[in-house]
């Protein structure tokens, strides 16, 4: 079942106020990445999903495949599997949790900063990991929206140009 909220901050806080972010250098993987990384959200695939990507980064070897299921307009369903180090899987876990149920103009909308964001922080030399995962739902977008438009060249572009 889809949830209906569009606060995805909602569903990590511990209180009412956001909680900021650490000062100075992350060093160390935080419960939350840990448990993203221990227990990924959304694992799995969509046979005849409405849209795939598969991203990469040569960098440090990373991979991930992700499908999206869109009913009236809205992520209703988003799978993914990844290869890689313990940031790209909690980033890619996250980023999915926070893209299922959103619009797909919301969701095009989100970036790497509010994964990291809603993770709590990630080390800085885990930070490109989590651009692996909004470029995946991108281009699973991008996908999708090419299926449904063949003809319009604006269509399905892909998001990194």
């Amino acid at each position: 079942m889809v949830k209906k909220s569009n606060d995805w901050k909602s569903l990590y806080k511990k209180n009412d106020e956001d909680p900021p972010l650490p000062e100075g250098h992350i060093l160390f993987y935080n419960e939350l990445v840990i448990d993203h990384f221990s227990n990924p959200r959304n694992v799995g695939e969509i046979n005849d999903a409405d849209g795939y990507a598969l991203v990469g980064d040569p960098s440090c070897g990373d991979q991930m495949k992700l499908w999206i299921r869109v009913n009236e307009e809205r992520i209703s369903d988003i799978k993914f599997k990844s290869f890689g180090c313990p940031g790209a899987i909690a980033t890619s876990s996250m980023a999915t949790a926070i893209a299922l149920g959103k619009t797909i103009t919301e969701a095009k909308q989100l970036t790497d900063d509010d994964v990291i964001l809603a993770l709590g922080g990630i080390p800085e030399n885990k930070r490109h990991c989590s651009l692996m995962g909004i470029h995946a739902l991108l281009a699973a977008i991008a996908d999708y929206e090419k299926k449904r438009n063949p003809k319009d060249p604006g269509s399905g572009r892909n998001p990194s140009s």
